[in-house]
């Protein structure tokens, strides 16, 4: 379960920026997470409230936000939704194409006082 060290690392990028806005609390973390990013969210959420006990994060909702993974076909140009790395372009049919967006794994906001 890779899904811990990423919740500690989480965790404790969210203290490091809180401490350095002066906050004394922290009420939500809120992640991008692709869907080719290879975590399990439910375990994120499951390790997130461990994680979190006794530090500016506890009580606070960690919110995982699914970036849908899309690519662009080298041939046709085409954008597409990937359900997984082998999906082909459904214009052309290549397997050629470029990653967009899917393997994305960030912090993208924190609300804190």
């Amino acid at each position: 379960m890779h899904e811990l060290g990423i919740t500690q690392s989480i965790v404790e990028i969210a203290l490091r920026t809180a401490t350095g806005q002066a906050a004394t609390i922290i009420h939500s973390v809120t992640l991008e997470v692709g869907a080719l990013a290879g975590v399990v969210p439910d375990a994120l959420l499951f390790c997130y409230e461990a994680c979190s006990k006794e530090t500016l994060l506890e009580g606070s909702r960690l919110i995982i936000e699914e970036i849908p993974a899309r690519a662009r076909c080298r041939d046709c140009a085409t954008d597409y939704p990937l359900v997984d790395l082998l999906t082909c372009c459904p214009a052309c049919g290549s397997a050629a194409s470029d990653l967009l967006c899917g393997e994305d794994l960030r912090i993208k906001e924190m609300e804190i006082d």
